[in-house]
């Protein structure tokens, strides 16, 4: 027998708020946080933007061991899993420990370490003075590692890594092991750090970020005709999954069921997405088939558009495909154009938006849309602007990530 899977708890820690009402209503009402970078000096950079995490002071949060011992990424995911957890409100004490499990996800780990340790190390006399942190503190699974010793979960402990797929792979995989009986919690979740020198440069060097240097507000436009590549981000997001009997057991609040979820690969570039969204469209067609759901059905999608000329058409194609390239009472957004990419965390923040739209019956919209391109499929109602107040019972957020990666899960009321 397959178990119910749904949503007890949340946490945010992003570029437009650092919980969950602040970080929903920016979304709301198209706030955005996009500014000139001030971690480092990027004045030679192509891109001299991304929308950072501002005025943050890891000890309003962390003790000083958590702090010493983890990067800037697994810092974000400590914070928004702490608030998860706190919104769950599930006692551990009366659970077995190994009921509880963490999936986290990442999608470049401890890149800051990585690169200071290392930029020391050149600039010294070759002597080598590494931390002894150095190690633990860049590997990609630490933070799911730290969430567990942090609040005693001894279950399923792992990261999956998909590029700015991670977050629904780890969602994805915790879902088939509560539905599958082998847990009754898994935190799960993603976060990434990647506004650093060496990171954003090698994306400048692709040019796959936006260039719009002297508006950096207005740069992430998805489906504009003009758009010109994502703007980066950074932060965490993090959802607490539980079995649905257990979380109706102990009268939790439960903000949406996760009723599918697939994953494919295009099987074509290192980076590019498949221009006829191949990949894309079965995995789409998978994730709703699992959830005994059409197209038609569903109210809502938060897709991945990240601004890219490419990208962001190859997406569409897709789901015009599945619609039969009729009008249906789905309604899309891309909410990239107000978080940033959040690169691994990307999936993990559009899951929150995807669950607080079917709690609020409210879509966020696309902002910084000038000019519709005319190859987007005419029959996609997509939301701009402004946010829409419609009902909303079925969701699904779409993810993909180089290397070929397509994510995509699916949420529904209760």
């Amino acid at each position: 027998m397959l178990h119910r899977v749904v949503v007890t708890g949340m946490g945010a820690f992003t570029p437009i708020g650092k919980d969950i009402p602040t970080f929903w209503q920016n979304a709301v009402e198209g706030r955005s946080a996009f500014a000139p970078i001030t971690r480092f000096d990027a004045s030679r950079y192509r891109t001299q933007f991304a929308a950072q995490i501002g005025g943050y002071d890891p000890a309003q949060y962390l003790n000083r061991t958590d702090i010493k011992r983890a990067d800037r990424y697994t810092q974000y995911a400590l914070v928004a899993a702490d608030q998860a957890i706190q919104d769950s409100g599930f006692d551990l004490a009366a659970m077995d420990p190994f009921d509880v499990g963490v999936i986290w996800a990442s999608g470049q780990g401890g890149t800051e370490t990585l690169e200071e340790q290392t930029t020391e190390f050149a600039r010294g006399d070759g002597q080598p003075r590494f931390s002894p942190f150095l190690v633990p503190k860049v590997l990609v699974n630490l933070a799911s590692g730290l969430i567990s010793i942090r609040h005693g979960f001894m279950g399923i402990n792992y990261t999956p890594v998909s590029a700015c797929a991670s977050s629904n792979s780890a969602l994805m995989d915790a879902f088939n092991y509560i539905r599958l009986g082998k847990a009754k919690i898994i935190v799960s979740g993603g976060s990434d750090a990647a506004i650093t020198p060496s990171s954003f440069g090698g994306y400048c060097s692709m040019k796959a970020m936006s260039t719009r240097n002297a508006s950096p507000q207005t740069a992430s436009r998805p489906f504009d005709v003009e758009r010109d590549g994502f703007v980066m981000g950074e932060g965490a997001g993090a959802l607490v999954l539980e079995e649905y009997e257990h979380a109706k057991a102990r009268g939790a609040t439960i903000y949406g069921e996760i009723v599918g979820a697939a994953m494919t690969a295009d099987a074509y570039h290192i980076t590019a997405t498949h221009p006829e969204g191949v990949g894309a469209t079965k995995a789409m067609q998978l994730a709703l088939t699992e959830a005994r759901l059409n197209m038609e059905d569903l109210d809502y999608l938060n897709a991945h558009a990240t601004s890219t000329p490419v990208g962001d058409l190859s997406e569409m194609n897709a789901v015009a495909r599945l619609t039969g390239n009729r009008k249906t009472r789905l309604r899309i957004s891309a909410t990239k154009s107000i978080t940033g990419h959040l690169m691994g965390a990307a999936g993990a923040i559009e899951a929150l938006i995807s669950l607080l739209a079917i709690r609020d019956n409210v879509i966020p919209p696309t902002i910084n849309t000038e000019v519709r391109d005319p190859a987007i499929p005419e029959s996609l109602n997509i939301v701009f602007k402004e946010a829409v107040s419609t009902p909303v019972n079925t969701a699904m957020s779409n993810t993909f990530g180089f290397g070929g990666h397509n994510g995509i899960v699916v949420f529904k009321k209760i």
